[in-house]
């Protein structure tokens, strides 16, 4: 069980900090707790009261007090990112010794065990602002939904953010052939397959190919084409906790996989071609989208049709309007990456869009 107090989450550095910080004299209780900061590859700091060392106790990214040792931190400086950690739940004097000592969070255990394990887990990533994600499909087959979501993600990364792009169709040929880097290594979507619970964002990103500055989540050539829903949550979850930008090339079908990745975006970009029969097509997709994903915006691939316009297009699905993707002078399939260059019509396309959604500011 774990309860809040309202106050903001400890502010944290990009990067891996230090373990957190335990002050109790409860051996059992100090057992667990180191037990549970060994679950979260880290290692604590142990006390038994306020430190000594001057500024240890405000610089711990994370302070967890057990009930035993509350009277032995009241007058230790207010700060955030404090945890009282209890065993009994039915006591209610452990709300008051939380606020006497200006704890965020009271936590009974076992029952909390996981929540702490993934906070400790947090902090030693130094877990900031999530990444800003940004999921991509096409309205029919063909539209162009891979290209955008390569071309945005080079984009990204060539402006210097941590970027990663992630291939969520395992019909779509693989975007690291895209890419040109099918042979690169690192770990592909089958890897983690059996992945639940909580996935260490570091490990992930480090694992991943490498290819144009930016980080990669693809399908290999075996036949896997599916991914537990479990998985897939874990692995997204853990790709937006490193920050930055998170790109996801989505299938038109929607699956449980699919539906956890929807529940995760800040925003979806639907690709349609300027034609009616597109947009009828493209009509079908936003529906199921659309009842999970809340942020959906269109893109008009031009040339347009006769007679129709792009802002047209986007009031027949009813959906906000982006804007119009212009056909590449070249084609698409030979030549660098899209988007690998800032010149072209496309690389001018991702690099307004990002500038209109920042990914430094978190969110849409």
């Amino acid at each position: 069980m774990a309860g809040a107090i309202t106050h903001d989450r400890p502010p944290t550095a990009e990067g891996r900090q230090g373990g957190p910080m335990i002050v109790t004299e409860d051996v059992d209780l100090l057992d667990d707790l180191l037990r549970l900061c060994a679950a979260a590859g880290v290692r604590p700091e142990v006390h038994h009261g306020i430190p000594e060392r001057k500024g240890s106790w405000e610089a711990a990214p994370l302070v967890l007090v057990g009930d035993d040792a509350a009277p032995r931190v009241r007058g230790a400086a207010r700060r955030r990112g404090v945890v009282l950690v209890g065993r009994d739940q039915d006591d209610p004097g452990v709300w008051r010794r939380a606020v006497e000592i200006g704890a965020d969070h009271v936590l009974v255990l076992p029952d909390g065990e996981q929540w702490l394990v993934d906070r400790i887990a947090d902090v030693a990533e130094g877990v900031g602002r999530p990444a800003l994600t940004v999921g991509v499909l096409g309205g029919r087959g063909g539209a162009g939904a891979s290209t955008l979501a390569c071309a945005l993600a080079l984009t990204s990364a060539r402006e210097g953010n941590r970027t990663l792009l992630v291939d969520a169709d395992p019909l779509g040929g693989g975007l690291d052939v895209l890419l040109g880097g099918e042979t690169a290594e690192g770990l592909r979507w089958p890897a983690f397959a059996a992945s639940h619970g909580r996935v260490g964002g570091g490990a992930l990103e480090e694992s991943l190919p490498e290819l144009h500055a930016l980080r990669v989540l693809s399908w290999d050539r075996s036949d896997a084409v599916t991914i537990p829903p479990q998985a897939v949550r874990a692995v997204l979850a853990a790709a937006r906790r490193r920050g930055g930008a998170v790109v996801v090339d989505l299938p038109r079908r929607i699956d449980e996989g699919v539906a956890e990745i929807l529940a995760q975006l800040d925003v979806g970009l639907l690709v349609v071609p300027a034609d009616l029969r597109s947009i009828a097509a493209a009509g079908r997709v936003a529906s199921a989208v659309g009842m999970v994903l809340r942020d959906l915006r269109v893109v008009v691939r031009g040339p347009c049709a006769p007679g129709l316009h792009h802002s047209e297009v986007a009031r027949l699905l009813d959906l906000p309007l982006v804007g119009e993707l212009p056909t590449e002078p070249f084609p698409l399939d030979v030549g660098p990456p899209p988007g690998s260059t800032a010149k072209g019509p496309l690389a001018r396309f991702c690099t307004a869009f990002w500038e209109r959604v920042p990914v430094e500011g978190g969110g849409v």
